[in-house]
């Protein structure tokens, strides 16, 4: 069973060793991910980052943003009430063990415990179609193609309505 935990300084060797795993490479688009060293330390009522362990051993690295808050902008002009979730599986042999199933749920879950959240959002790269088949299987739907900074990327979203179909097993409506 995957845990979530805040990440901490003491993480950073590992996310750095992370980054430069092809996988993570692969996933990250042009813009490659964090700068952890100012990242890890910074406390923001916006967002957080979060280590997924298996049985204590650090296995994946999630952030969970609102979107209409985070200062960069990166989603541009966006509705208040969502959240928006990065996620990745820091080694090869951690993929394709449904670390990253238990991982998202753990995250939306968190997301959807806010009463005021609506909906959550993603933005796999358009070529990676694994995660976007794995968006799918949880439920998020199609939005949009969309260009964040020089990456194709589709935009997916599950809303409180989906999610909740999800988890009871109902047909979600359209």
């Amino acid at each position: 069973m995957v845990h979530l935990r805040p990440a901490i300084k003491a993480d950073i060797p590992l996310l750095k060793r992370w980054d430069e795993k092809p996988h993570v490479i692969a996933a990250g688009g042009d813009d490659g991910w964090y700068d952890w060293d100012r990242e890890i330390p910074r406390k923001a009522d916006w967002g957080e980052l979060l280590i997924a362990e298996e049985g204590g051993r650090p296995v994946g690295v999630m952030e969970i943003i609102d979107p209409a808050a985070e200062p960069s902008h990166y989603w541009g002009e966006i509705e208040e009430n969502l959240r928006a979730i990065d996620i990745w599986i820091g080694e090869e042999e951690d993929l394709g063990r449904g670390l990253g199933t238990q991982m998202m749920r753990a995250a939306l879950d968190r997301c959807f415990a806010d009463e005021k959240v609506r909906a959550v959002v993603i933005d796999p790269l358009e070529s990676n179609a694994r995660a976007r088949r794995f968006y799918e299987r949880l439920g998020f739907r199609f939005v949009e193609r969309r260009v964040f900074d020089a990456d194709e990327c589709i935009v997916y979203c599950l809303t409180r309505a989906d999610f909740e179909a999800v988890r009871t097993g109902a047909k979600a409506k359209d």
